[in-house]
């Protein structure tokens, strides 16, 4: 499709809602993962694109439910309406795996601990996780996106991307597409979704983050780079807290800081991100929507603000990692036989140790097991840790219906 084609399908669609100045204040748009540089993740990119597709040339709804496990607990008990609540568990060393928006209004965000999120908010209550409702509710969105295109690639239970170039129904319209799957989304579950759409992934995925909950937000061609400009360089997908420090020691603060970088000195500093980072920073994205790709490993990784070194505390923490990672292995209802232990030292050396069973790993208490004992197999460490993740892989893929982990770590489950 020529690109005046598709600036004119774009500029005849009436803009719901117009795009407002970013929030510096709001959350990153990705958990920084450590590959190559340093508190910085690049997603994946692929090759062998067509010319169409290789420029970007396309129309992409990113669709995000609004606090999805929080918001399914809250239409299942009224009583939860209009109150603080978070999924996760509530005692010893449990994790919020996701929080209402009455809960973040305090500070409440999904990877805090119970405890401190307590501290934050006193009257917060505590749901355990109902999986295999949130898949059955997430099948039932899915099912939606289908009708429209089979362009859908899952990043979560809760949130994945669409490519509506050539939709099924032939409405041309990606706004119109956005707007109806949000509607159907509120009939047919009584939940609300906010839903971004532009002619790449990425600026798809902020676009979706502008006016939540409950919003849409379009990005046309030609207004990418201006766009990205105004953006707190945190928010850019695959920068976490870790990397906007790391980008704001050399004085990057913004997108428009980041593309007065030039590449030479972006592969200085950040290696094999640079080429991401240069793109990013001018609102190009070169990947394209890929449908049920069979995943390869689920994980979870934390960096720390402060290195680690004695046995009690590295304990206690890889019990958070467990939870963390259990919570994304549950969510994709994988099945493994490999579980890794990752830990990264101060001179940001890596250890990794493994252990694969014969058999995929039966529960969360099985996959505890193991990654405890690949811990005590490594203690006394040489020296202090800055992060720890764990991974399950060896995965039973035999569905076929299982997205893949890009590059970068970010993991993707199914929708």
């Amino acid at each position: 499709m020529p690109f005046h084609d598709l600036v004119a399908i774009f500029a005849a669609i009436p803009m719901r809602a117009p795009l407002s100045p970013p929030d510096p204040g709001a959350p990153s748009a990705g958990d920084a993962a450590s590959t190559g540089a340093p508190g910085v993740a690049v997603p994946g990119s692929d090759s062998g694109a067509d010319p169409e597709e290789a420029i970007g040339l396309r129309k992409i709804i990113h669709v995000d439910m609004d606090a999805f496990y929080a918001s399914v607990e809250q239409r299942d008990d009224p009583s939860l309406r209009g109150q603080p609540v978070a999924v996760g568990g509530s005692a010893g060393r449990g994790v919020v795996a996701a929080a209402s928006y009455e809960a973040r209004r305090y500070g409440v965000r999904s990877a805090m601990p119970s405890a401190r999120a307590v501290q934050l908010c006193p009257d917060l209550i505590f749901r355990r996780p109902r999986f295999e409702v949130y898949r059955a509710v997430s099948q039932q969105i899915r099912a939606i996106f289908l009708d429209y295109t089979p362009h859908v690639e899952p990043l979560s239970l809760d949130e994945a991307y669409l490519d509506v170039t050539r939709d099924l129904r032939g409405i041309g319209s990606a706004t119109r597409i956005a707007e109806l799957i949000r509607r159907r989304i509120r009939a047919d579950t009584g939940l609300t979704a906010s839903a971004g759409v532009s002619y790449n992934k990425f600026l798809a995925k902020l676009a979706s983050d502008e006016n939540k909950p409950d919003g849409l937000c379009v990005i046309r061609p030609g207004e990418g780079a201006r766009y990205v400009a105004g953006l707190p360089v945190a928010r850019f997908h695959g920068v976490g807290p870790r990397g906007a420090e790391r980008m704001a020691s050399l004085g990057i603060a913004t997108g428009a800081d980041l593309a007065r970088i030039d590449i030479a000195t972006l592969r200085q500093h950040f290696g094999a991100q640079a080429d991401y980072l240069y793109r990013a920073a001018r609102g190009i994205d070169l990947r394209q929507v890929r449908a049920d790709r069979p995943r390869k490993s689920v994980g979870a990784e934390r960096t720390f603000d402060r290195d680690i070194s004695t046995g009690s505390v590295l304990r206690a923490t890889l019990e958070t990692i467990i939870d963390l990672t259990w919570d994304r292995i549950a969510r994709a209802d994988a099945r493994g036989r490999t579980v890794t232990l990752k830990l990264k030292f101060r001179d940001f050396q890596a250890m990794s140790r493994a252990k694969s069973l014969t058999s995929a790993v039966a529960d969360r208490e099985a996959f505890a097991d193991v990654a405890r004992q690949l811990l005590d197999a490594v203690l006394p460490l040489p020296q202090p840790i800055r992060l720890m993740g764990l991974t399950l892989s060896n995965l039973d893929d035999a569905e076929g219906d299982t997205p893949a982990t890009p590059a970068g770590g970010q993991v993707e489950l199914p929708f």
